[in-house]
């Protein structure tokens, strides 16, 4: 089922400044789950466990917004000397107690410094609006994230890499494209959320209803102006069988519907149930502000991904996920930038959280190489 009807079934300041770093004798927060499919034990909780061999410190550090971003830093026990560092966020609507968490612990146990984040609006994160969406300013939190490592003295500035989840991706290709401190960038279960909110699915919109989304999106802008709030609703706007927009307030149902396709099925699998949920996670829990796409539709992503090259990505996508056509995509735009690795038997959500179809072996292997 395309995903425009999926989500239709769901509805019927210059140098950045810092926070001085906490010394790493106290981990936050809760873990559970040896595998990655496990609790959020409380609230503010981790959907997965820490390795004993890594401490994870809660860190703060602007971006040049001035907007304060929330991250989790992971670092191997018992370091010595400086040490390449990833920076890691998304999917589109976690947070960094969920996917992006599991990620960065994964890399620190492998001698990586990682860095895991919020970003901006959402989670832990600054930001007076919340839950709103911005390609740009979602772009520079991968910035300033690398501002904050590279200050580190136990991270060695010259091997900064970014690895992104799902709808992150995008702005992390964005990001490495204009900054070329990133030296490296993986993705895994890429989303193009420009192209997605609008375009559609597998670009499915007509030109009919591209204008009907923007003319829906103009009218909200009027009631939050008249209401002077912000209204929820679909970031990915939804038709109903007459052809009108049907947004909804929530991304997922609370219950699954007995005839549920199998895309929301996935989603619902991990944000909905044990295995994800999160209570700050917008996916988990409620949805963007209604306006979120019209920055969407004026900022689209990887514009310029061949100024990429001499540096690389690696986008990682499972042979069965609907959105594998992203990565193929920017891997045909880029081929002399971007490597493509196929996960088979994985869906979208799959790489996730799923460390035995995860490739963290492959990604160790290029970020190794490509972070020399």
């Amino acid at each position: 089922m395309e995903r425009r009807k999926t989500l239709g079934l769901i509805a019927a300041s210059g140098a950045a400044a810092f926070t001085a770093l906490p010394s790493f004798g106290a981990e936050t927060g809760r873990a559970a789950g040896a595998t990655g499919q496990g609790r959020a034990t409380a609230k503010g909780g981790y959907t997965f466990a820490l390795d004993k061999n890594v401490r994870r410190t809660s860190v703060r550090f602007r971006n040049r917004y001035g907007i304060e971003v929330a991250a989790d830093l992971y670092v191997p026990k018992n370091v010595r000397g400086k040490l390449p560092a990833l920076v890691v966020s998304g999917p589109y609507g976690a947070v960094k107690e969920q996917s992006s968490g599991l990620y960065a612990n994964e890399f620190a146990r492998r001698g990586y410094v990682a860095l895991a984040f919020d970003p901006s609006f959402t989670g832990e994160s600054g930001g007076t609006v919340r839950d709103v969406g911005s390609p740009d300013i979602f772009t520079e939190d991968y910035s300033a994230a690398v501002d904050f490592l590279g200050v580190q003295k136990i991270v060695d500035r010259d091997r900064l890499g970014a690895q992104a989840i799902c709808g992150l991706s995008g702005m992390a290709l964005t990001a490495a494209a204009a900054d070329s401190r990133i030296k490296a960038v993986a993705t895994s279960s890429m989303y193009d959320m420009s192209r997605s909110m609008s375009r559609g699915y597998r670009d499915s919109y007509t030109r009919e209803q591209r204008q009907k989304v923007v003319d829906y999106l103009s009218r909200q802008r009027w009631i939050d102006a008249e209401k002077g709030t912000f209204a929820r609703g679909s970031h990915e706007v939804p038709f109903d069988e007459n052809g009108n927009v049907a947004p909804s307030n929530l991304i997922l149902p609370k219950a699954l519907p007995a005839d549920a396709d199998p895309i929301t099925k996935i989603f619902f699998d991990y944000y909905r149930t044990e295995r994800g949920y999160h209570p700050r996670s917008i996916i988990s829990t409620t949805a963007w502000t209604a306006t979120t796409p019209m920055s969407f539709f004026a900022f689209p992503l990887t514009t310029n991904i061949e100024l990429l090259a001499p540096r690389k990505a690696l986008l990682v996508a499972g042979a069965d996920a609907h959105s594998r056509y992203y990565s193929e995509d920017v891997h045909a735009k880029a081929p002399d930038a971007a490597d493509l690795v196929i996960v088979p038997g994985a869906d979208h959500v799959d790489l996730y959280d799923r460390k035995d179809l995860i490739p963290f072996d492959r990604l160790d292997e290029f970020f190794t190489k490509n972070l020399a």
